[in-house]
Formats: structure tokens, C-alpha cells, sequence
């Protein structure tokens, strides 16, 4: 998935920028681990935001980032992180504990690219002055096409008043939208937006949990007895 911006270019930061990005990371693909796209895509069908506002689908694009976390001011970010908690409970870090938070404890390689990308931009000297870390614990992970759990899907919509409330108090000015973005607009690409997503799912018992079925070895069949 490519990182898409709301607005017309990131661009790198200046003294006189107030830049706030709005960053979804995570792989639609495994279920729960799309908590973070999911969350931004949301924020984008609902709202509109101001002109230096950024919401971008990082999906996980890892060191790709980078342009993106350096033209932030501040920057909130969604993510499905392995807390050790029951799984929906939101937890909240901040500012200088984001990278060392999701350095302790990798849930996928995503995190892994991400962590580098924070201490980048804080080796090149353009680290956003505000960082807030939303993060939902999962439930389900090895589900391979499968989409966000009940329970998950439940978080997220709290997790969204969590981001309004920091977006309003950083001057993002969310506006609710008379109608959606059209596609060339959109955040999430058409095809992997979550209606589209799940609308396209075989049904649950044909649902293939390992890969693309299209690609997998078939296996010979047994040689009858003589």
C-alpha cells in the first residue's frame, strides 16, 4: 500500500510550518493488524481537516515513512500493538517513549521499519515536537484475508475520539463531511478500503487462512492400493 497524503505535497518542515500528520500503520491482510489504515481511512470517510493537516495510509511501507514523520509538527499515529492486555484495550504513549515503546516488544516487521524511521528523523534533527501513539491490542493476527474482529472494530471507534480530541487540541479543525471522499481522493486504495475488502471475502468455510490458494502447490494425489 502507498502512503497517499490529503493534501497536495509532504513537504519538509520549516520554522514556520505547524505540519500535523496523521499516520495508519499496519497490514489490512492479517486481520487485526490493519487496526492502524482502518482508523485513518475512517478519520478520512468522516472528516475534513485543515489545509496542513496529513492523513496518510503508511500500511507497511517501513523506512518509506520518513518523508512523512519529518514534515510533522506533530504526528498521531494508529497501530495495532501487542501490550500483553486483553484484546480491544487502548493504550496511549507519548512523545520521547514512542520509539522505545515500539522497539520493547515487535509484533510484526512493520514495527521494526517503524522504530528506524523515529530514530531517523531524530538523527536528522526533524523529529515532530508532539508524538502520540494510539495503540489497540489485538485479537486475532493469524487470519490471513481476514478483517478486524467485533471486539477490535469496537476499539477503534474509541480510539477515533481519542485522535479527535488531540486533533482538535492541536488545531487540526475536523469538520464532519456532508458526503465521502471520491476515490482519487481517498486515503486507502479503492480496492482495499474496508467495504470493499470485506464485500470481496469468499465465504467464511471457502476462505483460504495460509495464502492465495491460486499459488499454492497442489498436492499429488494418493496412489490407489493394488
Amino acid at each position: 500500500m502507498s502512503p497517499k497524503a490529503t493534501d497536495s505535497a509532504v513537504h519538509s518542515r520549516s520554522d514556520t510550518d505547524d505540519g500535523i500528520v496523521v499516520l495508519g500503520i499496519g497490514n489490512v491482510l492479517w486481520a487485526d493488524e490493519g487496526f492502524g489504515v482502518r482508523c485513518v481511512e475512517a478519520l478520512d470517510q468522516r472528516f475534513r481537516f485543515a489545509p496542513h493537516v496529513s492523513l496518510v495510509d503508511g500500511g507497511t511501507q517501513g523506512l518509506y515513512l520518513i518523508q512523512h514523520v519529518q514534515a510533522a509538527r506533530k504526528l498521531l499515529i494508529f497501530d495495532a500493538i501487542d501490550y500483553g492486555l486483553p484484546a480491544g484495550t487502548l493504550k496511549l504513549i507519548e512523545n520521547d517513549e514512542v520509539p522505545r515503546f515500539m522497539g520493547a516488544k515487535k509484533m510484526s516487521l512493520h514495527q521494526t521499519g517503524f522504530q528506524e524511521v523515529l530514530s531517523l528523523a531524530q538523527l536528522t534533527e526533524h523529529y515532530p515536537e508532539q508524538v502520540l501513539l494510539i495503540g489497540c491490542q489485538p485479537q486475532e493476527l493469524e487470519d490471513y484475508g481476514g478483517s478486524l474482529r467485533p471486539r477490535i472494530r469496537e476499539a477503534m471507534e474509541a480510539a477515533l475520539l481519542v485522535g479527535l480530541d488531540a486533533l482538535r487540541r492541536w488545531g487540526a479543525e475536523p469538520v464532519v463531511r456532508e458526503q465521502a471522499p471520491s476515490d482519487d481522493e481517498a486515503v486507502t486504495v479503492p480496492t482495499l478500503s474496508l467495504g470493499a475488502y470485506e464485500a470481496g471475502r469468499p465465504p467464511e468455510a471457502q476462505a483460504c487462512r495460509t495464502g492465495d490458494e491460486r499459488f499454492m502447490p497442489r498436492r499429488p494425489a494418493p496412489r490407489a492400493q493394488a
